[in-house]
């Protein structure tokens, strides 16, 4: 047996199991960690912000006195509009029989909820930095479905914190909403920080 055939004997099995732990890690990986749920409802942010309707992301989504984010819609200000049915959809049906004429609030699952230690001023960023929405969420106030919240069974977060490639390295600025993706963000902006800036 040459020298060249027992080096591959040899190294192909090296070869074929870093293929395989590779694509597990990859493919199931993601699958093991993540835990789908779907939304109660679905939601169409592209019609709500269309010319027909004309709402604004700040429209919905208000800030606290303080500059953060106060939360998703109260079913208040959906009933705004929704006390009646104006549509055909099953979504706003059940928007209207079981949330709105109950009075109950409806149960999203936040894909941007941060830690209780995590302190983020959208205002600041908003309206000082003028930075728009769509660089931290994506295109996600232009679509017309909600894709399903996916849970890390180990900590809790929403996949969207982490980013979508399981590597961390983001395919989008607003791919991940890691700790290091903001403070990248404000070396490129030269802007100054300080632990106390972003941590209360």
């Amino acid at each position: 047996m040459s020298r060249r055939v027992a080096i591959v004997r040899v190294a192909a099995p090296f070869v074929a199991g870093f293929l395989v732990a590779l694509a597990v890690g990859w493919l199931a990986l993601p699958r093991l960690l993540y835990q789908r749920i779907e939304q109660p409802l679905q939601f169409s942010h592209a019609l709500h912000t269309s010319d027909a309707v004309g709402q604004t992301c700040e429209g919905c989504h208000a800030f606290d006195a303080d500059g953060r984010f106060a939360g998703i819609p109260t079913i208040e200000n959906c009933a705004t509009c929704h006390s009646e049915m104006l549509g055909e959809s099953a979504s706003e049906r059940r928007l209207i029989e079981d949330y709105v004429q109950k009075g109950r609030e409806i149960p999203w699952l936040v894909y941007a909820r941060q830690p209780d230690t995590a302190f983020f001023p959208h205002t600041r960023h908003l309206r000082l930095a003028e930075l728009p929405c769509e660089r931290c969420h994506g295109t996600h106030g232009g679509t017309t479905t909600l894709r399903p919240y996916e849970r890390n069974r180990l900590t809790g977060y929403s996949r969207d914190v982490w980013g979508r490639s399981i590597s961390g390295f983001a395919t989008a600025e607003w791919d991940g909403m890691k700790m290091g993706d903001c403070t990248n963000c404000h070396r490129q902006s030269g802007i100054a920080e300080s632990c106390l800036d972003c941590h209360r």
